[in-house]
Formats: structure tokens, sequence, C-alpha cells
């Protein structure tokens, strides 16, 4: 069989050549790539195509093309990696809020669960200033500012940086949708303080079970005002 020659093709190949120099160590966080002419026939490809190559690895944070200087390997990090898949939920989607609340549920209750035990005094004195700001005439824009302070202070506790920064992804999407809902739910504001304090006092008893329940009760809350405002409910 003939290899395919097309441009995407390469192109394609040329992403797996430079992903693969990242992995294998070839190429460090910081580093700079070689020179087009020397990288291009390296990989054996045109110049064109590395430079396609370039462009859609740089739209995923994975590079860093720097006009007048070269192109660099960015630090690789999580939250600089999950801000293309922040992107993506942002686009209009009908049901965009209502999936994003599901996968929440799916992953947040072991975040919250992880998180017992390693969270500090410090922290804990910062969940509980969060908790004392909010009343029951605590503006909605406020509230769910708050509520995202308070999840992302919890997750970053979890010990795996791309579980954090996931989650912070779909609490950012869904930001909207939360102010709709404290604008037309009755009992959302004490609603949300009851389960905050569940989850705060589960973890301050280093119960990572009755966290992780109360986490997932607390996303199911959401998610299913979610699903009855879709259908109009």
């Amino acid at each position: 069989m003939e290899p395919d020659t097309t441009p995407m093709a390469a192109t394609d190949r040329t992403i797996q050549a430079i992903t693969r120099m990242i992995t294998d160590g070839s190429l460090t966080p910081g580093d700079r790539l070689p020179p087009e002419k020397e990288l291009s026939e390296q990989i054996g490809v045109s110049r064109n195509s590395l430079r396609e190559a370039v462009k859609a690895l740089s739209v995923l944070r994975v590079l860093d093309v720097r006009r007048g200087d070269g192109t660099y390997v960015t630090a690789l990090t999580p939250d600089l990696l999950m801000q293309t898949l922040g992107f993506l939920l942002e686009l209009p989607s009908g049901s965009q809020a209502a999936q994003a609340t599901a996968v929440r549920r799916l992953l947040e209750p072991e975040a919250v669960a992880l998180a017992c035990g390693n969270i500090s005094e410090e922290r804990f004195a910062h969940l509980e200033e969060i908790m004392q700001t909010l009343r029951e005439d605590t503006p909605v824009d406020d509230l769910v500012q708050a509520d995202i302070r308070f999840h992302h202070l919890i997750n970053s506790c979890c010990g795996n940086d791309y579980l954090t920064s996931l989650l912070d992804s779909f609490a950012s999407v869904t930001t909207r949708a939360r102010i709709w809902r404290g604008l037309t739910q009755e009992s959302s504001v004490s609603t949300t303080l009851r389960e905050h304090r569940q989850i705060l006092d589960a973890l301050r008893a280093g119960r990572p079970d009755l966290a992780r329940v109360y986490a997932a009760a607390h996303v199911a809350g959401v998610e299913s005002w979610f699903a009855q405002a879709s259908c109009g409910a």
C-alpha cells in the first residue's frame, strides 16, 4: 500500500513526531524547537506541514510560538493544557450545562474524598470564611462565585492537578446556568449553604465516605434542576 502523502496525513505525522519527542524527553518544558529546516528534515516532512503541526500544537497550548525568537515547548502544566478544554466547553450547546454537571457528578465526589485528610487548618479557615460571607439575601452572582471558590479550594487538595483543572473547567462552563438557577429556584441559597456545611463537616471529621456522599448529593441536586429546566419544567 502506498504511504499517505496528503497534507493532512503529513501534518498528523508531524504532530505525532513532535509529541513523541516531548514524551520521550528529547524535548522538555521550556526547550526551544530546532530550526524549521532542520526539524522538517529530521521528521521527513515539508516545512509547510511542520508549520501546520506547530500551529495546531500551539492552539493546544503544547507549543508557544514567539515571533522573532522561535518556538518553545510550554510549561505543560495541567491548568495550561486544560484551557483548550475550557474553550470547547464554552461553545454553544443546548444541553452543555446539564452534561457538564453530569460529568462533574461522576468526578467531584472522588476529588472531595481524596482531599479528606489533605486540607490544612489554613484552608479550613478559608472555607469557613466563604461560608460566613453568605446569607439568605446574598446576591446570586456572589453566591455562585463563592460556590466556585468553595469547591476549588477543596478539589485542589485532592492531589491530582489534572482532576482539579478539569473540575475547574466544568465549574466555569456552568456559571451562567447556576446563576439562572439561583434566580428562579426557591431556597437555592439555603440549600447550597446546608449542603456546603455537610461537606465541610464531613471533611473536618476526617470522613471521606460521608464527604463523598454529600458531594454527590450536592452536585446531583444541581444536575436535577438543569434536567428539569431543559425540559421546560
